[in-house]
């Protein structure tokens, strides 16, 4: 059993269970506060004429379980979190005490997250259809309706992913398995984000988009401060030194939480209402409501870095408790406004109704691309274009660390890396990301930029090699930090699977076909998270293919160079062919969508599409023989350097190597050997004489004898 312990300066433990009341009360709070102002907000709600309407028990109790829902998903990923990364596990790679008590907690609020998300879907259900909780409770009626709602189907995809989590807490053991967990429990996240107000009408990719990182910023932040305080709070002995860990990690985490926080949900509110509307619809006193909350709670943030970081640290949690628990109350009333303001219509603008083109892919096209509107007519990818600029400001302050301490990093390196982003910037937010979603020419073009050059310019920059030199090692009495998270990513049972050729090639050449003929293009391109899919899935696959074949960091698996062009060319003709096919196609991939979209510059989508495989075909061939000269130059550049490892060998051994080589020579020169005749031969050539010319005859005499 624990010991209980008192910290300096305390009178008596605090009790674990006062952090469980806390998130109760906290949760009940949410509850309260997100069905009473969607209430006061929307009213009682208006039936549709001939329906019943969903009725006040629904109309009330939606936005309250959803509230309980989301209180529960922040919980679930902050104790997984803190598990995985903010206390250290055991030397032998299993979780320590800390870590199997928030996997202990964690799956118990994964089961409350199953259950509120199980609830929601027959909610859903009633407030779409219109009609009473009690109509809709029908496991047959439920069948048929759910897969045709989105809200219903990302509901049930939750409740999915929360009961995995459970099964997972309940069975994980070791570090490298919870970061696992810790990965699906994010990815519960997104199938309620990507649904909902923000995923339909004008500026849809904008909206959805910054609700993303909103959504991961606000769990990561408000669940990791839980799980922080409830190991703070706890009676246990070996919390003073998984505080020291947790605390300062938690803290840098946060304030990059809320920066992402203010920025995204400061674009997402613009997206849905205009500065006039701010202080004169009720959206905008939500949206105003939102801003103080995360004011504030930015203040009781700096009140933490300034007077309960360090002490914490130092093993004094009890000003930490204080002032976490009410922020966590602040925080989890925050989440039930952010509920009510996701239930809330966006006030309606005086403005002309979208055109079809903005209804179906966010935004609206006036004029057909030109190599000027493809250059410059920007519009910024959220997602991939804020990662490109932050990849690149990282892999900057990575080399001026190197360069402050009088370490060389090499300039081509950094050029490439930096092209690489340059590139993604280029191929999801100008001119190109714009028209891709609306022509299949221009979307070809931006896949090809996102497999094959994205991929080879980002592995020439050695970004691992840069982050275990620039990131300081943790040291044997340490625990470990994002260095040795690296190193284990690296070389990882995961990374080694994806990096062997026979599964990274068909990943990144046989998707192609997957992806194009078959019907899921087609089912994509009306859906915005689709197209962000697609895209982390071509820069991914490209990675895992092109890292084992020309990257300079260290991977899982090392080919020679014969082996690696061997893979390359392997790779050639199902590039071309699927070009060919491309061209030579009669039927319209995605056609639907196209004639919906009714371009004027595009009258006939097939002769488009023929063009997006000439594309294709052609461009395909330039990053592949752009790999072909990095892996010449690499094959000469490492026949140089063995040349020079044995030069310097021999200069410190004196030439011992050689001679010893050459002694074998002369050993093997002397040995007997069989001549044509069959006859036995010994020494050298220059002797020119046979072991029997010294055979002495039946009489004793020799034959050389007189």
């Amino acid at each position: 059993m624990a010991q209980t312990t008192v910290e300096p300066g305390a009178t008596k433990p605090r009790p674990a269970l006062g952090v469980v009341g806390l998130v109760g009360a906290g949760a009940a709070i949410a509850a309260l506060v997100a069905a009473a102002l969607t209430v006061l907000v929307n009213g009682p709600g208006v039936p549709v004429p001939g329906l019943d309407g969903p009725g006040e028990l629904a109309t009330v109790a939606l936005p309250a379980v959803r509230a309980l829902a989301e209180v529960a998903m922040v919980l679930t990923i902050g104790a997984l979190l803190l598990a995985a990364f903010l206390v250290p596990p055991q030397r032998s790679g299993y979780l320590d005490v800390a870590g199997y008590r928030a996997l202990r907690a964690g799956w118990m609020v994964a089961a409350l997250w199953a259950a509120a998300a199980a609830m929601m879907v027959p909610l859903s259900v009633a407030d779409a259809l219109g009609r009473p909780l009690g109509d809709v409770l029908d496991a047959g009626l439920l069948a048929q309706v759910v897969p045709r709602l989105s809200t219903a189907t990302a509901w049930t995809l939750t409740a999915l992913v929360a009961l995995v989590i459970v099964a997972a807490c309940r069975t994980i053991l070791t570090w490298g398995w919870t970061v696992v967990g810790f990965g699906v429990s994010l990815l519960g996240l997104l199938p309620v984000a990507l649904t909902g107000h923000s995923a339909t009408g004008g500026a849809h990719d904008l909206a959805t988009d910054s609700l993303v990182l909103h959504v991961l910023a606000a769990s990561l932040w408000v669940g990791g401060l839980v799980a922080v305080v409830a190991l703070a709070a706890h009676r246990s002995a070996d919390r003073i030194g998984a505080l020291a860990t947790a605390v300062p990690r938690y803290s840098r985490l946060a304030l990059v939480c809320w920066l992402v926080l203010a920025v995204s949900g400061a674009v997402n509110a613009l997206v849905r209402v205009g500065p006039a509307q701010v202080l004169t619809t009720a959206y905008g006193a939500l949206v105003v409501g939102k801003t103080l909350a995360l004011l504030g709670l930015g203040v009781l943030g700096l009140l933490h870095r300034r007077r309960t970081v360090e002490r914490a640290a130092r093993g004094e949690p009890s000003a930490l408790v204080r002032l976490g628990a009410v922020e966590i109350l602040l925080m989890l009333a925050t989440i039930g406004l952010a509920v009510a303001l996701g239930r809330s219509a966006p006030p309606a603008t005086a403005s002309a109704p979208p055109s079809r083109t903005e209804v179906l892919i966010g935004y609206d096209l006036t004029a057909p691309p030109t190599f000027l509107r493809l250059a410059l007519d920007w519009r910024i990818d959220l997602i991939f274009g804020t990662a490109a600029v932050v990849l690149a400001v990282v892999y900057l302050a990575g080399v001026r660390r190197l360069r402050r301490r009088g370490d060389a990093w090499p300039m081509g390196r950094t050029i490439g890396w930096l092209s690489g982003c340059v590139a993604l910037l280029v191929a999801t937010s100008s001119g190109i990301g714009r028209y891709g979603s609306a022509m299949f020419s221009v979307h070809m073009a931006e896949h090809m930029i996102l497999s094959m050059l994205v991929p080879i310019l980002l592995v020439l920059g050695a970004p691992v090699t840069l982050a275990l030199r620039a990131l300081p090692p943790a040291g044997r009495t340490n625990p470990p930090g994002p260095r040795e998270w690296l190193l284990a990513a690296v070389h990882s049972p995961p990374a080694r699977v994806l990096t062997n050729p026979l599964v990274a090639l068909p990943l990144f050449v046989g998707s192609y076909y997957a992806l194009y003929f078959s019907d899921l293009f087609a089912a994509a391109l009306p859906q915005h998270w689709a197209h962000l899919v697609m895209n982390l899935h071509f820069v991914l696959t490209g990675l895992l293919f092109f890292w084992p074949l020309i990257g300079v960091d260290p991977a899982p698996r090392r080919y020679p160079p014969a082996a690696r062009l061997g893979i390359l060319f392997a790779s050639v003709p199902f590039h071309a062919f699927f070009g060919v096919a491309l061209m030579s196609s009669s039927t319209v991939i995605g056609g639907e969508f196209y004639r919906a979209l009714a371009l004027p510059w595009v009258p006939d989508p097939l002769r488009d599409q023929q063009l997006g495989g000439g594309l294709a075909w052609a461009s395909g061939e330039l990053p592949l023989l752009l790999v072909v000269i990095v892996l010449l130059v690499q094959w000469s550049r490492q026949d140089e350097r063995s040349a020079r490892r044995d030069d310097r060998r021999a200069e410190a051994d004196g030439g011992a190597e050689l001679a010893a080589y050459n002694a074998m020579l002369q050993r093997l020169a002397a040995k007997p050997t069989p001549d044509a005749a069959g006859q036995v031969s010994v020494g050298s050539r220059e002797e020119g004489r046979s072991v029997d010319e010294d055979r002495p005859s039946r009489d004793g005499t020799s034959p050389r004898s007189p």
